[in-house]
């Protein structure tokens, strides 16, 4: 098996939408390890984390598919998040911000 340790996604979503940051590709299996959420507001922001296994995967966001909800990022100021998920083929991470100027940025490994 090969690890491959990269930026596995970078996102500035539209606000207040659900926005995929990462889906785990064919054939392969992943830690996230790493989150960074970045405020770039002069104004405190919320965010949400949600993972979806692959068999969850759709438009409808489960409570229990939620990591974080409604967190607070004070103004022009970055979360950093080190949380370890594995994932399988197909999982995703998706993210929500109150404002469009939020960034989200995923670390970690991809195992092939």
């Amino acid at each position: 098996m090969a690890n491959a340790y990269k930026v596995l996604g970078q996102s500035n979503p539209s606000a207040t939408t659900v926005t995929t940051l990462y889906t785990v590709p064919a054939s392969t299996q992943s830690v996230v390890s790493t989150i960074v959420i970045a405020n770039q507001a002069a104004a405190s922001g919320t965010y949400r984390i949600i993972v979806q296994p692959s068999a969850d995967v759709s438009a409808t966001i489960l409570a229990k598919q939620y990591v974080a909800y409604d967190t607070s990022v004070t103004a022009n100021n970055s979360t950093m998040i080190t949380i370890g998920l594995t994932l399988a083929t197909g999982d995703a991470v998706k993210v929500y911000a109150s404002s469009a100027t939020m960034s989200f940025l995923a670390f970690g490994t991809e195992i092939s």
